[in-house]
């Protein structure tokens, strides 16, 4: 075994030598992956495809070589174009395993491409730990925040490509960093904490199965451990947004508004105004970033109508979104001008009238008819000497005509209406 280590090495380094001096690699593309990190005992795949650059370049058969010492190869299936082997490890490390390809059936011609990964293998469990919160019988994922008051999951998922545990039992213990410590069979953990702040989980995972033992072949129970941790960051999720400012504007005036949240910074801010409400999704608005619970800003409109301000507010637990109707008018007089000078025209109208119909009234009481009339013996005999004068001229019948026609007269001038001028009597 030890002679052919050298050997084998002295073949890797012309090799790469060879590829090196090769024109033909900025021909060719070549893709190597695996599905590592694994535990010792484990399988691990490694995947290796070719691509062509230039179209122009014939199609032919390929041979793919590769270098996987110290790692024991399991298996190896190869295409035109593609390569994939299973290896696995005994020990801990970091293994770099290499492959370059050439043309069939010309093993030592140049390669026409060439690549390396780097496969690690820890003797313990893999795996990571992922944190969600729970809405509305959701599970939604905020790396590694979550809301204060909320229940959260916290969640073991274990990595094992080759299920190597199929036959494992694991039980998992937990440690929430704040006094609290829980045991259980199932690999996740509903967390509920009502105090705003940062800690680190930690959990500690044990496996245990039986295998038939390799030197005795006897069963024996196999256990493997593996320690995770991970942040928590507890945040007041966003609860109101109050928009303070006013809700009518005119064209070309600077319009101040402020933003009121309610939550725990830092804050992700994002504001739009158009012509209607709108839900706001990607980053298709201002975004800006705050780290306070106020966000002033302003904005001068150059076309009259109604308007909306969308905002959305998230902090990496929560998102809240609020709406404000903005009126723009046109520069000029104010409309609510027009309504006052109405207001105030009609008042003017409607005293002017009030004030006619009290004149008048109190003119037609202030008006007073008075007829003087004098009964006394000697204006008796006058108007009886006046009458006989007369009657000795005209007809006794003319005379008593005349008589009756000035007594109607009379009587009627006293039932005239008081602007009709009044015949007055002296004596």
């Amino acid at each position: 075994m030890a002679p052919a280590a050298p050997s084998v090495l002295l073949l890797t380094c012309l090799v790469l030598l060879l590829g090196r001096a090769s024109p033909a690699a900025e021909e060719y593309g070549l893709e190597i992956t695996n599905n590592g990190p694994i535990t010792t005992g484990a399988r691990a795949t490694i995947h290796a495809s070719l691509s062509m650059k230039n179209d122009s370049v014939a199609s032919n058969l390929y041979h793919f070589n590769w270098i996987y010492a110290p790692l024991i190869l399991i298996e190896k299936s190869e295409q035109q174009f593609s390569s994939v082997i299973n290896v696995t490890g005994e020990f801990p490390g970091t293994f770099p395993v290499s492959v370059w390809v050439t043309h069939r059936n010309c093993w030592l011609c140049r390669p026409v491409a060439r690549n390396v990964t780097v496969l690690q293998i820890t003797e313990f469990i893999t795996g990571n730990l992922t944190i969600a919160q729970i809405e509305d019988n959701r599970l939604i994922t905020h790396g590694s925040s979550s809301s204060m008051g909320a229940v959260t999951r916290i969640s073991f998922c274990l990595h094992d490509p080759s299920h190597y545990f199929k036959s494992a039992s694991f039980v998992y213990n937990w440690d929430f960093g704040d006094g609290v410590y829980q045991i259980t069979k199932e690999p996740f953990v509903y967390y509920n904490c009502s105090t705003m702040g940062n800690r680190t989980v930690h959990l500690k995972v044990i496996a245990e199965w039986e295998q038939i033992g390799s030197i005795i072949h006897e069963r024996e129970m196999v256990q493997k451990t593996g320690d995770f941790t991970t942040a928590l960051e507890l945040l007041d999720a966003v609860k109101s947004i109050h928009v303070v400012g006013s809700r009518e504007t005119h064209v070309m005036e600077n319009l101040s508004l402020s933003l009121h949240i309610n939550g725990t910074p830092p804050l992700a801010l994002c504001w739009l105004i158009k012509s209607e409400c709108i839900p706001l999704e990607g980053e298709k608005c201002h975004l800006v970033v705050i780290n306070g619970s106020c966000y002033n800003l302003s904005h001068t409109f150059s076309d009259a109508g109604q308007y909306c301000l969308s905002v959305r507010v998230e902090n990496g637990v929560t998102m809240l979104q609020t709406y404000h109707e903005i009126k723009v008018w046109p520069t000029g007089i104010h409309p609510a001008f027009f309504v006052l000078l109405c207001i105030a025209l009609v008042s003017v109208m409607l005293g002017l009238v009030l004030y006619t119909t009290f004149r008048s009234n109190t003119q037609q009481k202030d008006l007073v008819e008075v007829a003087d009339f004098d009964f006394s013996p000697l204006s008796d005999k006058k108007l009886s000497s006046h009458s006989e004068s007369g009657c000795g001229q005209i007809c006794c019948r003319s005379c008593f005509l005349r008589s009756s026609q000035e007594a109607a007269r009379e009587s009627h001038e006293l039932l005239h209406s008081f602007y009709k001028p009044v015949k007055m009597y002296t004596v």
